[in-house]
C-alpha cells in the first residue's frame, strides 16, 4: 500500500513539473521567421538546391565525366555526354553535358556529387525553396541548373562569431 501510495506521489510530482514547463513556455511569444518576408539566416555550409557553374567566359564548367552520376548513393543524376566541336563549343575539355538532369524528389543533399566533380561545377547552393505544385517540375534540367541563382530570402550566417539569438529556451 505504501508502495502505491509513493508512486502516485512521485507521478503527480513529474507530472507537475512537466505541467509547469509547458505554462512557462506558454506565455512566451514565439520566435518566428517570417519568410519570405524576412530574410532566414542559413550557415555557409548548408546544402540545398544544386547549381551548375561556369567559367568567367561563360563556358560551362561540367565536362559530362559522369562522376557526381556515380557517387549519388540515390541515383538521382543523369548525365549524357557530347563531344565538343570547334564551330560548337560548350566547355574547355573535349566532352560537355549534353543532358543533366536531377530528380530533386530522390535526391538527399548528401554533397556526394559535388565532392566527386572534379571541376567544381556542381556545387549546393544555399536555397532551401525547393517545392513544387507538378512532380515533374522537380527533374532539374540543364537549362534549369545553370540559370543564375541568388535569392533575396537568404542570408548567410557568420560561421566564426557565435550570435546568441532568442530561443524558446533562453526568453
Amino acid at each position: 500500500m505504501i508502495k502505491e501510495v509513493k508512486e502516485a506521489v512521485i507521478g503527480s510530482r513529474e507530472i507537475a513539473r512537466a505541467m509547469g514547463v509547458t505554462l512557462k513556455y506558454l506565455v512566451k511569444k514565439p520566435v518566428t521567421n517570417q519568410y519570405p518576408d524576412e530574410p532566414v539566416a542559413l550557415y555557409p555550409r548548408y546544402r540545398g538546391r544544386h547549381v551548375l557553374k561556369r567559367y568567367d567566359n561563360g563556358l560551362e564548367r561540367c565536362i559530362g565525366c559522369s562522376l557526381c552520376a556515380a557517387a549519388c548513393p540515390t541515383d538521382c543524376i543523369y548525365v549524357e555526354a557530347a563531344e565538343n566541336t570547334d564551330e560548337e563549343r560548350f566547355s574547355p575539355g573535349e566532352r560537355y553535358a549534353k543532358v543533366y538532369d536531377i530528380n530533386m524528389l530522390r535526391c538527399i543533399f548528401c554533397g556526394y556529387c559535388a565532392d566527386a566533380c572534379p571541376t567544381e561545377a556542381i556545387v549546393l547552393e544555399h536555397d532551401f525553396a525547393l517545392a513544387e505544385y507538378n512532380r515533374w517540375d522537380a527533374i532539374y534540367t540543364k537549362e534549369r541548373l545553370l540559370e543564375p541563382h541568388d535569392p533575396d530570402y537568404i542570408v548567410i550566417r557568420d560561421d566564426e562569431v557565435f550570435v546568441e539569438s532568442t530561443t524558446w529556451g533562453t526568453k
